[in-house]
């Protein structure tokens, strides 16, 4: 049996130090989102938005390109839904925010919004944040200095495709887009 090369005690010390607090903090993190995740099992989800229900077609339709879907308020819902069960959900709900950040055109309010956005979602002091890399978390923040209704596009963008190649798979194979469909089907049937 091979052994690995021996360190100096007092980085190997240093290193398991290290490796020991970041796996405490990724602990923490899980346990934060674990809570946060029950605590939304709670709340319905066309809270979020609110839209008609959505037809077989339209159903049908989210499965031929992840951009179909996130343009549909009912397919965000389900989705939303659906990332809520992965523990992910605040990445549809940091998106969100950005979309009605953009809309906003008063600039208290959109300092205000910003300001809430970058806690809620951007801090590492927040339960929801959301994963980003340096780059994109250097340029928000140097742009919360003076936010404008553009200062978290990078990062959205960055969450987006993230939903995209990460969640959007799953989604489709899901029980839960599979059972809208099944049930979908057999309502148009029965008309």
């Amino acid at each position: 049996m091979h052994n690995a090369p021996q360190k100096d005690s007092a980085d190997g010390q240093n290193d398991n130090t290290c490796l020991t607090v970041r796996n405490e903090e990724a602990r923490r993190k899980r346990r934060r989102r674990r809570i946060i995740s029950q605590d939304t099992k709670m709340e319905t989800i066309p809270k979020c938005e609110s839209c008609t229900k959505p037809s077989v077609e339209e159903i049908r339709l989210w499965s031929q390109s992840f951009d179909k879907l996130m343009r549909n308020p009912a397919g965000r819902n389900v989705f939303r839904e659906f990332l809520r069960t992965e523990y992910s959900e605040e990445n549809m709900l940091f998106w969100l925010a950005c979309e009605d950040l953009k809309q906003e055109l008063n600039k208290s309010a959109i300092e205000e919004k910003a300001r809430s956005i970058y806690e809620d979602y951007i801090s590492i002091l927040s339960p929801k944040e959301v994963s980003l890399d340096a780059r994109v978390r250097e340029v928000i923040n140097k742009k919360m200095q003076d936010p404008t209704r553009h200062t978290f596009e990078d990062a959205q963008l960055q969450i987006y495709t993230l939903m995209h190649r990460d969640s959007y798979p799953r989604f489709i194979s899901s029980n839960i887009y599979k059972s809208l469909i099944n049930s979908g089907s057999r309502t148009s049937s029965e008309s």
